[in-house]
Formats: structure tokens, C-alpha cells, sequence
């Protein structure tokens, strides 16, 4: 009788339940967070005045922004997260807040994910002096304070990047600028660490002989790079992108919480948290304009944090024996 194969690394990430209700909480913020408007009262289309169509209400529904005389509401049947001092929903921000976080936290670790990689490729297959050269540049940028960076450049470029967008016909971008610049911002200063991390697994991997034997076949550097050398690093970088991704989301949040990064109207989980804050008070406390931003956030940092720690242990060789 031959012995069973030994299980593969979905398998392996579907026998751990930490895992499983990791990815189940995530996939519940994220269907929340895309799909939350259709739950919204019924909105009327301005263009033609008729009920918007689902389709359009997913992403120019304006129910997050607007008023009513129901200010400071508590949480009831009718607003589960109570509402603010404007009388809008706070479920309705909490989604949309869910939606803008997360698309930055994406995006923004997915541009770190590929300058990274591909910076730390280079570095640990040329080494020598290039090599030398590429990581005293890295440690010159570890060096600067990366939030004075982003601050620096969504306040310089945010004016010429609009007038840029109105020039050009994107007008429909223009009130997304500042959200683009900080995901550029953001993904262009979190890509140092991977660079090291993914530089040090080249090292180690270009003297193993299935490189040599590459080499002996007379490939290509850069078919070696990406035909051999990059597939062996698709665990590690999996891994780190689920950890990149709330370190983005928290130095955007962080931002916002200052005021220096999601502007209003539109919200972020870090705004939320800039308003329920104010509201704080010894004299009368609107709890939930803080409680729920700040416990959708928490729920769904940690969960990306133990997916990470789950994906390292299924993407473990050790595991395979």
C-alpha cells in the first residue's frame, strides 16, 4: 500500500479554523462593503429623476452623504449604527469608509508588492557592487520618516494633479485625487521591506543548482529571474501582501484621523474615527460614531494579520513532510 500524498497548502490552510474565520470575516466586510447600497433606502437618479438602477446605486449612491434632522440618533431598527451630527446614517459611512480603506489598502500593497519584488530580484541576482549600491539606497530611504513623504506629497501635487485631470477630460476623477495620490503615496514607501525580504531569498536561492543548471542551458538572466527564481518566491510574497495591506490601511487611517489624508464628504475608517472622537465628551457621549468604525476596522486588521500568520504556515516546505 503507497502512502498518501502529502496535503497540499489550501488543504493545509483549510484544516486551520483560525484561517477559516479569517477569511469568512473578510469576505463578509468585503461583500458589505461592494454590496452595502443596495441595502440603502430608495435613492433617485438627478439625471432622471427616476429610482436609480441597483447597478449605478452600487457606486453613486449619495445615501452616505446625506443630511436629515435626525442628529445623534442612537442605534435602532431604522439606523443599526445610530447617525452623526449631520443626521447621516452611520451604517452607510461605516460601508462606504469600509470601501475607501480597503480599495486603498489594496491597491496601495499591490504597488509596494510589484517595486519590491522587483527591486529585490535585481538587487540578489546581480550582488556585488550592484548589489551594494541598491540596498545602501534602500537603507537612505528606511532612513526618512515615510508619513512626512506622504504628507509632502499629497500637499504638493494634489492642486497640479486635478488641474491635470480637468485638462485631460477625467474630470469624473478629479474628486478622487487626493485618494489616488495617497495610493501612490503609500504604495511607494511600503515596497522597502519586501525589497530585503525578497532579496535574501535570491541570495540564497542563485547558488542552488537548479539555477546553475539554467545557466549551463544558456537561459537568459532575466528568463532565470522570471522562470525560476520568481515561482520559488510566490509563498513569501503572498504572505507579506496580507501583511502590507493593514500597515496601509493604518497609515491611511492615521492620515485621515489627522485630516491629512480622506477629505470630506467622502469617509474612511480614519475620518470616522476623527469624528466620533470629537463627539466624545464628559458632558453626553455618542459612543457609537466610534465604537463601530474603530471595531469594523479592528476585526478586519486582525483577520489579515492571522490569514498572514495561517498562509505562513501552509506555505511552510517543513509542512509538506
Amino acid at each position: 500500500m503507497t502512502a498518501a500524498p502529502p496535503p497540499g497548502a489550501w488543504q493545509r490552510l483549510c484544516k486551520n479554523p483560525v484561517a477559516l474565520a479569517s477569511m469568512a470575516l473578510l469576505a463578509l466586510v468585503i461583500a458589505f462593503a461592494l454590496f452595502g447600497p443596495l441595502f440603502f433606502p430608495q435613492e433617485t437618479d438627478p439625471a432622471t429623476n427616476a429610482p436609480m438602477h441597483w447597478c449605478k446605486k452600487l457606486y453613486a449612491s449619495d445615501y452616505p452623504h446625506a443630511t436629515s434632522r435626525d442628529q445623534f440618533v442612537p442605534p435602532n431598527s431604522t439606523h443599526p449604527f445610530g447617525t452623526d451630527n449631520n443626521g447621516r446614517d452611520a451604517f452607510a459611512r461605516v460601508l462606504e469608509g469600509a470601501r475607501i480603506s480597503l480599495i486603498v489598502g489594496l491597491a496601495g500593497a499591490l504597488i509596494s508588492l510589484v517595486i519590491g519584488t522587483s527591486y529585490g530580484l535585481v538587487s540578489g541576482y546581480a550582488g556585488g557592487r550592484i548589489d551594494g549600491v541598491m540596498m545602501r539606497l534602500v537603507e537612505i530611504l528606511y532612513s526618512i520618516p515615510r508619513l512626512i513623504i506622504i504628507i509632502l506629497a499629497t500637499a504638493a501635487f494634489d492642486h497640479s494633479f486635478k488641474d491635470w485631470l480637468n485638462a485631460s477630460g477625467h474630470t469624473v476623477l478629479v474628486g478622487y485625487s487626493k485618494i489616488i495620490i495617497l495610493i501612490l503615496a503609500l504604495g511607494l514607501i511600503e515596497w522597502l521591506t519586501m525589497a530585503r525580504i525578497v532579496r535574501g531569498q535570491v541570495l540564497a536561492l542563485k547558488n542552488l543548482q537548479f539555477v546553475a543548471a539554467a545557466r549551463a542551458l544558456g537561459q537568459s538572466h532575466a528568463k532565470i529571474i522570471v522562470r525560476h527564481l520568481l515561482p520559488n518566491l510566490t509563498g513569501i510574497v503572498v504572505i507579506y501582501l496580507t501583511l502590507t495591506i493593514p500597515a496601509v490601511i493604518l497609515d491611511e487611517s492615521f492620515l485621515s484621523f489627522l485630516g491629512l489624508g480622506i477629505q470630506a464628504p467622502q469617509a474612511s475608517w480614519g475620518s470616522l474615527l476623527a469624528d466620533g472622537a470629537q463627539v466624545i465628551n464628559p458632558v453626553r457621549s455618542f459612543w457609537w460614531l466610534l465604537l463601530f468604525p474603530a471595531a469594523v476596522m479592528s476585526v478586519t486588521l486582525l483577520a489579515l494579520n492571522f490569514l498572514g500568520d495561517a498562509l505562513r504556515d501552509a506555505l511552510d516546505p517543513r509542512a509538506r513532510r
